[in-house]
């Protein structure tokens, strides 16, 4: 298995980008439909109902299935990198880091979503704003550790 995980890292990699791609889309725009949501959707209205909807089919179609393929292509990488690798690239720990912080990001959407979709939202669009900024930020230094690798 090992040989041909390392055989098609390439691949994988190639898979690993595209599912990061698509799972960061749905981070960029939940909190902006939770912005939407808060501001301009009264409780019970046609909107919110639309809204719910919406959030859903982004979180279930798109972006769970996204963030899911990211980790096993990842994992996958790294088990095609090797266990010595892993335990000195001190990089590659903090990206590992990083990548857990979005993936309770992720979670806490999802936390978001269900107070929205139960009618029990207190937040306001402001508040999503600042938390839209979050995945932003750690897309940043995840990019610079995975490209320039710093020792």
């Amino acid at each position: 298995m090992l040989e041909f995980l390392q055989d098609h890292h390439d691949w994988l990699q190639a898979l690993h980008i595209i599912s990061v791609m698509a799972w960061m889309a749905g981070l960029f725009y939940l909190p902006r439909l939770y912005v939407y949501h808060a501001e301009g959707a009264p409780v019970g209205s046609k909107m919110s109902e639309t809204f719910k909807v919406m959030e859903r089919k982004l979180l279930r179609a798109i972006m769970n299935p996204a963030m899911v393929s990211t980790w096993v292509f990842g994992v996958l990488m790294l088990w095609s990198l090797g266990f010595d690798y892993i335990m000195i690239a001190t990089w590659l720990q903090i990206k590992l880091v990083l990548v857990c912080a979005m993936t309770w990001f992720h979670h806490k959407l999802i936390v978001f979503r269900r107070d929205f979709d139960q009618d029990r939202n207190t937040r306001s669009g402001r508040t999503y704003r600042l938390w839209n900024e979050f995945p932003t930020l750690l897309m940043v230094f995840i990019v610079i550790l995975a490209v320039v690798k710093p020792s």
